[in-house]
């Protein structure tokens, strides 16, 4: 069910969920958290779409800020949907689209529509504050989560991430490599425990995640880690694969296909292992299921991703 309530405001918003909640009994209870999305108009349906699937494994009451294009200069107005039942997952969805001036003050618009005593989680699926935790929503916020990939410029994000990282900042560049860290970490938990000497991380020229999972590799192997572009376009995107150097052999892993990779290690057969990109829904399901800070990536961008690093080398068939 879609109610539509065009030209409202937050209190009428309110009162109508409170109806709703009476009408349909239970249909409003059980959430965990409020998860707060800011996005555009293009981008609205998308993230909802991920935000109602991931809410089957964490029930939450979903508060999406749509604001217009930045160019376009409307009358103040703010139209709401409400989206319950078969239109919101395991959720209750309330859409906001702010036009002009109703836009500039989103703490205001959310904060009434907030679950009581539950915590704020704040998404934001496409352009990201420079400050995600200074911002109008990551103030009231506990976790805050970005996509670098989603950013004009991924690479300078990170960096950007770094200067201003506080504790509950994530970031999907980083979720996205849950499976490539698991990979690795069992291979390297495998006799004959040679001492890792090198190691060379392949990707996509324009994946911050290739960037974190080379300054991960560096922080926890300590040996210079070795960055090869390849072209956008290509069949594979994002990381392409990772080669660890030992003395008995190199391991190593190879993605030339989506969502498969080649494992090859030494007097071993080769094999085939699942390795898929991973979507914003699995990434998004992922960051909900802690509400603390996550040491590992706070530890990384600020301490691993400052290090300095030889600058990326390029494949033969790639430009940087």
């Amino acid at each position: 069910m879609i109610k539509n309530l065009p030209n409202t405001t937050t209190s009428k918003i309110s009162k109508e969920l409170v109806q709703i909640r009476e009408e349909g009994g239970a249909v409003a209870l059980g959430r965990v958290l409020t998860l707060i999305i800011q996005t555009n108009f293009s981008g609205l349906e998308d993230a909802i779409l991920a935000a109602n699937e991931a809410s089957r494994a964490h029930p939450c009451r979903i508060i999406v800020l749509a604001d217009e294009d930045k160019k376009t200069k409307s009358e103040p107005r703010l139209d709401a949907e409400i989206r319950v039942g078969g239109d919101a997952g395991a959720s209750e969805v309330i859409v906001l689209r702010a036009y002009g001036e109703a836009s500039s003050d989103p703490e205001s618009l959310v904060t009434g529509l907030l679950l009581p005593d539950a915590p704020v989680v704040a998404w934001w699926p496409g352009e990201a504050p420079e400050k995600p935790s200074t911002s109008a929503l990551g103030r009231i916020a506990q976790r805050r989560i970005t996509d670098a990939a989603a950013q004009k410029d991924p690479h300078a994000w990170l960096s950007t991430l770094a200067k201003n990282y506080a504790p509950g900042d994530s970031d999907f560049a980083w979720t996205r490599l849950t499976l490539w860290r698991a990979q690795l970490a069992a291979v390297l938990d495998q006799p004959p425990y040679d001492t890792v000497t090198k190691v060379i991380v392949t990707g996509a020229v324009d994946s911050p995640s290739t960037d974190l999972l080379a300054a991960w590799l560096e922080l926890k192997l300590k040996v210079d880690v070795e960055l090869v572009r390849t072209s956008r376009g290509q069949v594979v995107a994002g990381i392409k694969g990772v080669t660890l150097v030992r003395s008995s052999g190199n391991v190593e892993i190879v993605r030339n296909i989506p969502d498969v990779a080649t494992l090859i290690q030494p007097s071993q057969p080769t094999r085939d292992i699942s390795l898929p990109r991973r979507s914003p829904r699995d990434c998004l399901i992922e960051d909900l299921r802690r509400l603390d800070s996550d040491d590992a990536f706070g530890k990384l961008i600020t301490k691993g991703f400052g290090t300095k690093r030889k600058s990326p080398v390029v494949s033969a068939k790639g430009k940087k």
